[in-house]
């Protein structure tokens, strides 16, 4: 659930204390008293991350592991949180001014952040880390804004057609590169028990994401106008919506419910033949599917005939920095500057191989990078998620806009409701379409 700025906060306070009490730490050693509890707290940096999977979160332990042994001025400590109950949490957070000192965020989330009061500028750390090792100006777009930088990029996150190479080739379909083309070979791979394509229709972010990536190369990226106002209510955002809806016609029949694992697990057990996602789709395609590296295919985003544009949502995930205390937050700066020395960044990327791309085309990194199986086993599929890295986009960072109330948008899954009310209640797309206008609208108020 989404709040608006200025509402109370006081019902949040129980969730934040809940996301306390499950927060994973990264020291195992038991104080001796309440007095060295405190002080071993005090000491440490906090760092608020998202990404709950057991391999990432004991990859990022062994990062701070690593790090803390280099005797620091101020250890860190990765504590995992949800995206189900962070808008919530970070919320109470700042209102009894309980932040971490850090927090990795998304583009739109960190729009989220900022207007809670939170959040310094890291301006010198990034140019620093530019200067040193050539961050991508993508990477760095989505958090600029009045002339400073608000978060340290750290890693990208790209989504390109999956498939599975086998089934396409026994139906005689090529790897579509258009609307049509895709909309022909799903109806043409649903066969025998097998659905063309598993796309994920619930109220969730993975919706969000997929469809924004169709929406992309549709022309139907940027929804406000010069001045920031919504303008969600277009022709091409209509027919986005529209062919993302005959797409699911094609869709496994629970599809409403999908998120993002629904559709990686169709296609790997063999029930689907296509998906649109990111790179997590690399580490158990074998393990899972029995098939080999070569029978999964993957190509860009198919592009909306007569006048599409490649294109891909672009994540740059990033660590804001949010303690009060100056020192801190110099303690902050020196963790991610270490973190970005290549040795280093290659085993933070490592936690979720293909799914974390760099963020720089340092090719000391990147040769770090391709020291690791899976990104070695499929190169061709490695070098188009790095490539669609350089012209993916973002809702609210399109076309150079930066719209500092974006947050208030996509955590409410707008995007979303809008492909439910389609697919599940059988609205008509130009009627859902200009519903999601008067959601962004109010959620803008």
């Amino acid at each position: 659930m989404k709040f608006k700025r200025g509402k109370t906060l006081a019902v949040l306070i129980a969730g934040v204390m809940g996301l306390s009490a499950c927060a994973g730490g990264g020291s195992t050693e038991m104080a001796e008293t309440e007095e060295t509890v405190q002080t071993e707290v005090k000491e440490r940096l906090t760092i608020w991350h998202m990404e709950n999977t057991p391999q990432r979160v004991a990859a990022w332990g062994a990062i701070a592991d690593e790090y803390n042994s280099t005797n620091p001025e101020y250890p860190v400590e990765f504590q995992v949180q949800e995206w189900d109950s962070i808008y919530a949490g970070i919320a109470a957070a700042a209102q009894s001014s309980t932040q971490p000192d850090m927090l990795f965020a998304i583009p739109d989330f960190a729009t989220y952040v900022r207007n809670l009061g939170l959040g310094y500028p890291v301006t010198e750390t990034v140019d620093s880390l530019d200067a040193a090792h050539g961050l991508y100006p993508a990477s760095k777009a989505a958090y600029a804004e009045d002339g400073e930088v608000w978060a340290v990029p750290l890693y990208g996150m790209v989504q390109v057609l999956w498939y599975n190479a086998q089934m396409l080739e026994a139906a005689g379909v090529e790897a579509p590169s258009t609307w049509s083309e895709l909309l022909a070979a799903a109806e043409t791979l649903t066969a025998d028990g097998v659905n063309g394509i598993a796309l994920p229709a619930g109220k969730n972010l993975a919706s969000d994401q997929v469809a924004f990536s169709l929406m992309l190369t549709g022309g139907a990226g940027n929804w406000f106008t010069d001045d920031g106002q919504a303008n969600f209510n277009t022709p091409e955002v209509v027919d986005a919506i529209d062919f993302y809806n005959k797409l699911l016609q094609f869709s496994p029949a629970d599809s409403g419910n999908y998120a993002w694992g629904e559709p990686q697990a169709a296609l790997n057990n063999g029930s689907v033949a296509m998906a649109i996602e990111k790179g997590q789709y690399l580490p158990p395609w074998v393990a899972e599917s029995g098939l080999e590296p070569s029978d999964l295919g993957c190509a860009p985003i198919p592009v909306k005939d007569n006048g599409g544009e490649a294109g891909s949502i672009y994540y740059s995930n990033a660590a804001m920095v949010l303690s009060d205390d100056e020192s801190r937050r110099a303690g902050a700066s020196e963790f991610l500057t270490w973190l970005m020395e290549p040795a280093n960044y290659s085993r933070f990327l490592h936690a979720e191989p293909g799914l974390f791309l760099p963020v720089t085309g340092n090719e000391a990194h990147l040769e770090e990078w391709r020291t690791n199986e899976t990104i070695a086993t499929y190169p061709e599929c490695v070098d188009l998620m790095l490539e669609l890295s350089t012209v993916g986009g973002l809702f609210g960072f399109v076309d150079g806009q930066y719209i500092n109330r974006i947050g208030d948008i996509s955590g409410q899954n707008i995007l979303a409701q809008v492909i439910q009310r389609v697919y599940i209640e059988g609205e008509a797309p130009d009627s859902a379409v200009a519903w999601g206008q008067q959601e962004m609208e109010d959620a803008l108020r």
